[in-house]
């Protein structure tokens, strides 16, 4: 607080005059018999709006005269120690020959100016006390002049709506500042200021952490801070989680779509590529259920969500097993491999009933092995029929070697003329 003093409130002495003996005489009768001159101070006073201000006006040489506080409207508040203003906020808390004070509560910008510390004797004097109220700013606010969507923009605007004297605003981002667009506008005894930015989003942004600092002298160091989480809005992503290993008929399946998104999609369509969903399926949220699973209900089948950004697709081809008993000779080490792998993907935009990149997983292994069992097969029958067929021949070829030897013979009994008592043989030609 700064005192200011009165300019002029000591009595005043004649106009100018002759230093005679005369003269001289009639100064120092009145030195000694016209009473000591009176003073009055005023202090300037800074307060918090909301706060209490005490004005004060300090004394000199008292006599008892009257004195008047009066409010910047020039309304007298004080008469003498006596209130003469109807305003419960204004309490006299001293009144001495030395002191004269006056509190002010709930003090408003309304509330500033000069308060007149009177003084009444022979003429009329008076100081002012200046009344300074300091408006500290309220925690800032954010504005979202812009949605952030991947790959765009987002523009936001903090704003600190009543300060005096102007807040100073700052964006930071991980400990650093994100330099703005400021403005400030003129509420009469009050400012308001707001700061822009625009920043670059992309999907990893999303939940990114941003501060809005509004520092101010009235805050004695400190600051008000607004916490913003930046929401960016993205198209969907999908992926269906699927079981490992064969399933054979009578086991169940459990397919969960998981969906990733801004904002996330509430509707979830499960549907059977050129089919229908069994009887026996269930949808649960995400998650799609078959239960005693049959050949009948092989296929692929589709998980498909959407939001206001775009969708987005995956699926899983379903290959049931026939339930045949097979005796183990030997345990194995090798580890099953599961019936097929889902693969994610997105739909044609332009085409949203299209998929793209749609892959199936077929068991090779399998069908390979099938297969060579086929041909191993066939070549046997191959080989055993040339043997057969080699085999019988050769026979053939003995016994007509065989009936050839038997008939030169007879002739040659013949032609030998060989005793009729040897009898007769009969041969097979």
């Amino acid at each position: 607080m700064r005192p200011v003093r009165s300019s002029g409130l000591c009595c005043l002495l004649p106009g100018s005059f002759s230093l005679t003996l005369h003269s001289l005489v009639l100064v120092l009768l009145l030195l000694f018999i016209a009473p000591r001159c009176q003073a009055v101070q005023a202090e300037n006073v800074t307060v918090l709006e909301g706060g209490t201000a005490q004005i004060s006006c300090r004394l000199q040489n008292y006599d008892g005269s009257i004195v008047v506080i009066q409010n910047p409207r020039r309304q007298t508040l004080f008469f003498n120690g006596t209130r003469a203003l109807k305003d419960d906020r204004f309490q006299m808390v001293l009144f001495t020959q030395r002191l004269v004070r006056i509190t002010l509560t709930n003090v408003s910008v309304s509330d500033e100016g000069g308060y007149f510390c009177q003084l009444y004797t022979d003429a009329t004097h008076h100081q002012v006390a200046t009344l300074s109220v300091s408006v500290p700013p309220e925690t800032p606010t954010v504005e979202v002049k812009q949605e952030a969507v991947e790959g765009g923009e987002a523009e936001l605007t903090c704003v600190s709506p009543r300060s005096k004297p102007a807040t100073t605003l700052r964006w930071m981002h991980n400990g650093r500042e994100i330099p703005g667009v400021v403005s400030q506008q003129d509420n009469g005894k009050t400012f308001s200021v707001s700061s822009t930015i625009r920043i670059p989003v992309e999907r990893k942004d999303n939940g990114a952490a941003l501060n809005c600092e509004a520092i101010h002298p009235a805050l004695s160091g400190q600051k008000r801070v607004r916490h913003y989480r930046l929401d960016v809005y993205f198209a969907p992503t999908v992926r269906i989680v699927s079981p490992t290993g064969i399933l054979r008929e009578g086991d169940s399946l459990s397919l969960t779509c998981s969906i990733t998104g801004n904002p996330l999609p509430r509707d979830i369509l499960w549907s059977k590529i050129n089919d229908t969903l069994p009887e026996r399926a269930e949808i649960s949220g995400p998650t799609l259920q078959i239960s005693r699973l049959s050949q009948s209900h092989n296929g692929t089948y589709l998980c498909q969500a959407q939001n206001n950004f775009g969708r987005a697709a995956d699926h899983y081809t379903l290959l049931v097993y026939e339930n045949v008993s097979v005796t183990t000779m030997a345990p194995t080490t090798s580890p099953i491999q599961p019936t097929s792998t889902p693969t994610s993907h997105f739909l044609d935009p332009k085409d949203p009933s299209a998929v793209v990149e749609t892959h199936s997983a077929v068991p090779y292994a399998v069908i390979g092995g099938v297969l060579a069992l086929l041909v191993f097969t066939v070549i046997c029958v191959l080989i055993v029929t040339i043997w057969c067929s080699v085999r019988q021949k050769g026979s053939y070829l003995t016994h007509e070697a065989s009936g050839l030897d038997e008939h030169g013979e007879v002739q040659e009994a013949f032609l030998n003329g060989n005793d009729a008592s040897q009898g007769k043989k009969e041969y097979l030609l």
